[in-house]
């Protein structure tokens, strides 16, 4: 894990400024074939053509979760809790999901895996377990615990959909609280991703994960802010 000196508004001015990137590598790890010019015109508030409805909402939900975890980290209302992790997901998975907003009521599985994900009456419980323990005060025991959240979520599927995304914002909030560089996975390792997670589900091994997703940090980042600032 490099040296990183911590900075929220440094960190959060990177996120901004990467956000039509964040946002095309989400959509693309869905298989929405978005370009990266065509996610900056939806950013500036102008459809794209030539593509359906239903990837057009993935896309433009995706910009709305990030500007919508933006703002609260920006005014110091993220929390690690159910309430504002369903926030979060409705912002996701508005009309796309079965329900949003709230935990699923109902069985799901995950495609490719004989791993089930636990039933819906445990849910809660297991949220309390998922964060009992609290976020440490150093950077490698910080990200080890975003990606954790990340990975876990994924697991135990709390929502009908948008359980993946979902768990990369709450991943990347509290990097950002703790004045972290956000983790960007590009849509390049999708094949990596995809079938790491499928190793992931039934062993609950997070190491193999959690590499990957530290190898996705930015070095330019890193570097900028590790710089100093020269008094004039």
């Amino acid at each position: 894990m490099p040296t990183i000196i911590p900075n929220p508004k440094k960190a959060l001015f990177l996120a901004k400024k990467q956000l039509s990137e964040l946002v095309y590598d989400a959509v693309n790890l869905e298989g929405v074939n978005y370009t990266l010019p065509e996610v900056q015109t939806l950013l500036d508030g102008v459809t794209v053509g030539g593509h359906r409805q239903t990837d057009e909402l993935i896309a433009t939900n995706q910009i709305k979760a990030w500007q919508f975890l933006f703002a609260a980290v920006e005014e110091g209302s993220f929390e690690v809790s159910a309430a504002f992790t369903c926030q979060l997901q409705a912002k996701v998975a508005q009309q796309e999901a079965l329900t949003w907003g709230q935990f699923r009521t109902g069985g799901v599985s995950i495609a490719g895996t004989d791993y089930l994900p636990p039933q819906q009456g445990g849910l809660t419980g297991l949220w309390r377990q998922l964060i009992q323990e609290p976020i440490p005060n150093n950077t490698d025991g910080i990200y080890q615990y975003a990606i954790s959240l990340f990975l876990q979520m994924a697991r135990i599927q709390f929502f009908y959909d948008g359980n993946k995304r979902t768990g990369r914002l709450m991943m990347n909030g509290v990097l950002l609280t703790n004045g972290l560089p956000v983790i960007n996975l590009p849509a390049s390792k999708q094949l990596e991703f995809n079938q790491l997670m499928l190793d992931f589900y039934p062993s609950n091994n997070e190491a193999p994960m959690r590499a990957l997703m530290l190898s996705c940090l930015n070095p330019q980042h890193l570097k900028i802010m590790n710089e100093q600032c020269t008094p004039i």
